[in-house]
């Protein structure tokens, strides 16, 4: 529910509403702007901006709020959603974008003493979906067996490892993502948004404007982030701490990535990120298996494997000494491994590890087997049969539930994944490539109380969990465990659609917010 993610992605998402004409305007995103603007009332627009009137025909509904009760095993919650919008705007008042929300708060119980937790999802393009109907929301998306189908029947169920329990639930949908939209027509806008610092200024603006609103500054507050999540989310931790006035007491991350810089190109500590994923994925073909089955393949990686990468191909017996072992872990010929020089990408591993029974693994959960179309072919056009079949489920819950269940019909699109969003994103094109290891070092730095949790799925091939290990690894000793804890379950990307993995997690972010 989920880096940036690969053709057709998937994500969800939720409900929205604008605020009332007569509310305060919010202060909108300017990347090199650090704190916003104070609120004011709307102007009237100007040359190269959007018109009030535009704006207005781009205005979602009004926000709804309605009243529910939950029988779940052992106790019985009641409930108020709130589906809705904050409308953002510049330093001058005009109105910029729209952002959706959905809440969940819990009846009869001190608010302000209450923690309260914001959700995003990566991509960038993803809305909050896979987080609120797979992981922590009131309800959630279940399917029959492990694998799920295109064809699934949407229908939600009570989630019996919801959050809501120990914290309020918020889940934010990015623009263009679920039904948050732009207010402005103005490009300038768009590029802002688009990028990796307007979409951070934006989001904090988001959340200070939420807990003004709901009057929940003085909660415990928590941030969740999913995938692209692992650089958005420690940013947006920073931008509240530093410009935006709020502290926040922990940050949880799914299946993050924390640096683009190794995940490709000619970085050789790519292939000793996701070796031992790869391994797993053998492994679990033959019997259940745990992050401890696999310290062997961690070892070797941080060790022989690197070393015998570093040397290079003009090193024969090193080259061949490498695609052997890569080979024997991994399952796939060894004439294979030995003319790729053990060095496989993510692509060429799911091809080539069942390629004799013509199918590919999952890029999400590579222990996820889908038929190949062309197997025949020397190009790969194959899809992810671990992430694309819940794009169709997914949307058809988010969308009834909103209608039906929250009483919120907004007119237009919804977006579960956006692919326009992350073909126009700006990830920078300096010389440095999008990190968030600098922020996560300072957020933990500057307060000595706030904690991490980082969880990931052993057979994930998008964000492979070690190398958010070898990240964590470098950081201070402030940064150390129990502060900073690292948890692994057998699963993909989204882990937590296995149950085990759900009850697990689940027990990890109550044992933070207490």
């Amino acid at each position: 529910m989920g880096v940036r993610f690969a053709a057709r992605l998937f994500a969800l998402v939720l409900i929205v509403f604008p605020l009332l004409a007569e509310s305060r305007a919010e202060d909108v995103s300017q990347p090199a702007t650090p704190p916003l603007a104070a609120p004011a009332r709307q102007g009237a627009g100007q040359a190269g901006r959007s018109t009030p009137s535009t704006a207005e025909q781009r205005r979602l509904p009004e926000d709804a709020t309605t009243k529910h009760s939950m029988a779940l095993p052992g106790r019985t919650l009641a409930f108020t959603a709130t589906a809705g919008t904050i409308r953002l705007f510049n330093e001058k008042s005009d109105p910029q974008a729209d952002i959706a929300y959905t809440s969940y708060q819990l009846d009869g119980v001190e608010a302000r003493e209450r923690p309260v937790t914001f959700f995003f999802n990566g991509g960038p393009g993803a809305s909050s979906a896979y987080l609120q109907l797979g992981n922590a929301g009131p309800w959630r998306l279940a399917f029959e067996g492990d694998v799920p189908v295109s064809s699934a029947a949407p229908d939600l169920k009570p989630n019996a490892e919801t959050w809501l329990d120990f914290t309020d639930l918020v889940f934010i949908d990015p623009v263009s993502t679920g039904y948050s939209r732009f207010a402005s027509t103005a490009e300038d806008v768009r590029k802002r948004f688009f990028s990796i610092d307007g979409d951070v200024n934006a989001l904090a603006v988001v959340i200070r404007r939420w807990l003004e609103k709901h009057d929940r500054l003085l909660s415990p507050k928590f941030i969740v982030g999913e995938s692209y999540g692992g650089i958005r989310a420690p940013r947006i931790v920073h931008e509240l701490q530093r410009e935006q006035g709020v502290g926040v007491r922990g940050l949880i991350l799914v299946s993050p990535l924390f640096d683009f810089r190794e995940f490709g190109g000619s970085s050789l500590l790519q292939y000793v990120m996701s070796l031992p994923s790869m391994a797993a994925v053998a492994r679990q073909a033959k019997g259940a298996v745990s992050r401890a089955d696999m310290a062997d393949v961690e070892a070797y990686a941080r060790g022989e494997f690197l070393a015998d990468l570093l040397k290079g191909q003009a090193d024969s017996e090193a080259t061949i000494r490498l695609a052997d072992r890569v080979a024997a872990l991994t399952g796939i010929d060894r004439a294979v491994s030995r003319r790729l020089a053990g060095r496989f990408s993510i692509s060429e591993f799911r091809r080539e590890y069942d390629r004799r029974n013509g199918r590919a693994t999952g890029r999400y959960d590579a222990s996820v087997l889908g038929l190949d179309p062309d197997p025949d072919s020397t190009s790969s056009h194959f899809d992810d049969p671990s992430g694309d079949p819940l794009i169709a489920p997914l949307t058809s819950a988010a969308v009834d539930l909103t209608a039906r269940t929250l009483n919120w019909r907004p007119e237009g699109t919804y977006h579960l994944l956006n692919g326009e969003v992350e073909r126009a994103w700006d990830f920078g094109r300096g010389i440095n490539p999008p990190q968030s290891v600098a922020q996560v070092r300072q957020i933990l730095a500057f307060d000595p109380t706030l904690k991490l949790l980082v969880g990931h799925g052993l057979f994930d091939l998008a964000t492979p969990y070690f190398g958010s290990k070898i990240v964590l690894d470098q950081l201070p000793a402030y940064a150390s465990p129990p502060r900073a804890k690292f948890v692994v379950y057998p699963g993909g990307h989204m882990f937590y659609f296995r149950q085990p993995a759900r009850q697990a997690f689940r027990a990890e972010a109550e044992a933070m917010m207490k």
